[in-house]
């Protein structure tokens, strides 16, 4: 089911998107917590809406907008993603801002084992991920007209003070492991080393997609937490699935077998990394890890919050909520 008003959200489209024709079907994705996300079919081409979620919203959050700005200035850049078509920040036509791109058919992998795929293609997505993590990282934001889009400096100290307050915002039940990691980070904030590039801000598996046949991904998806920021938010995040188990509710590595798999260790996926972008060693790892960490817990906090409230955007939404102390307690781990 869906709730937008098609009358309404038709008149847009035939004005704003080239060669649309009705009649217009619309179907809602599973999945997206944030923004409410669905396919739009018509006689001769499909597309995909992205709308901010109905009801009170954190400042900030569900940025359709940025997310329509960063899609346009990749378009240039060797980092696949969906062209986009129209943006559409008036509210009264389906009830909050919007954008819509194209539709593009490709696979979804959604658990980081890879069971349908054998050891060669495992190895080959993961390279793949690393490729095109290490292209977003490479490119010149003044070249595409980024510059503007965040700050360049403190990004870790200024992140740890806005998911902390966005936690905080949310918060439900005391939660120990929490606020033990709300006071380490800001204590062992590493020296800013002028690293900047775009940040994704939510890159894993399941925001690629890739190619039907192919271990090739053909877009990043789910660009709302983009910014300018430090490269590594990005590379940790990605590898905090080395320290979550798998099987647990959220999609982990930890007790898997990565050498029969075919699947890099975290080191080989690190230094994949290090070679593509030219860098040449990591310190303070084991900080981004549990920065990243507590970043995934604010953010689960934040959608069981929305699915108290009524508005988080899909049914499991409360779910979110039992995942926070976990994550809390890795991330605590990695500090000692």
């Amino acid at each position: 089911m869906h709730d937008l008003n098609i009358d309404n959200l038709s008149n847009y489209l035939k004005q704003y998107v080239d060669g649309f024709e009705l009649p217009l079907e619309v179907e809602k994705f599973p999945g997206g917590q944030s923004n409410p996300t669905f396919k739009l079919s018509t006689p001769n081409a499909q597309y995909v809406l992205r709308r901010k979620p109905p009801g009170q919203l954190l400042k900030g959050a569900h940025a359709v907008d940025r997310e329509f700005r960063m899609l346009t200035a990749l378009q240039s850049s060797a980092v696949p993603v969906a062209t986009p078509i129209a943006l559409c920040e008036d509210d009264a036509v389906i009830g909050s801002m919007f954008y819509v791109m194209e539709y593009l058919d490709g696979r979804i992998l959604w658990d980081p084992v890879l069971p349908d795929s054998d050891a060669q293609e495992r190895r080959a997505i993961y390279t793949e991920m690393n490729r095109v993590l290490s292209a977003l990282h490479m490119v010149n934001i003044d070249a595409v007209g980024l510059s503007d889009f965040g700050k360049h400096s403190d990004y870790f100290a200024r992140q740890t003070h806005t998911w902390t307050k966005q936690y905080r915002a949310s918060e439900m039940d005391p939660i120990p492991a929490v606020d033990s990691l709300i006071e380490w980070l800001p204590a062992n904030m590493p020296a800013d080393d002028g690293l900047v590039s775009i940040v994704h801000g939510d890159y894993r598996l399941d925001n690629l997609m890739f190619h039907r046949s192919e271990p090739q991904a053909i877009a990043v998806l789910d660009w709302e937490l983009s910014t300018i920021g430090h490269p590594y938010a990005d590379l940790a995040y990605q590898c905090m699935q080395y320290h979550i188990p798998h099987g647990k509710g959220l999609p982990g590595l930890r007790g898997a077998d990565l050498e029969q798999l075919g699947i890099p260790t975290e080191q080989e996926y690190i230094a994949m990394y290090c070679e593509r972008t030219g860098v040449t060693s990591i310190p303070n790892w084991n900080f981004y890890l549990a920065f990243s960490l507590f970043r995934l817990a604010a953010i689960c906090q934040g959608v069981a919050k929305r699915a108290q409230q009524g508005n988080a955007s899909s049914n499991n939404a409360a779910n979110y909520g039992e995942l926070v102390e976990p994550l809390a307690s890795i991330a605590l781990d990695l500090t000692q």
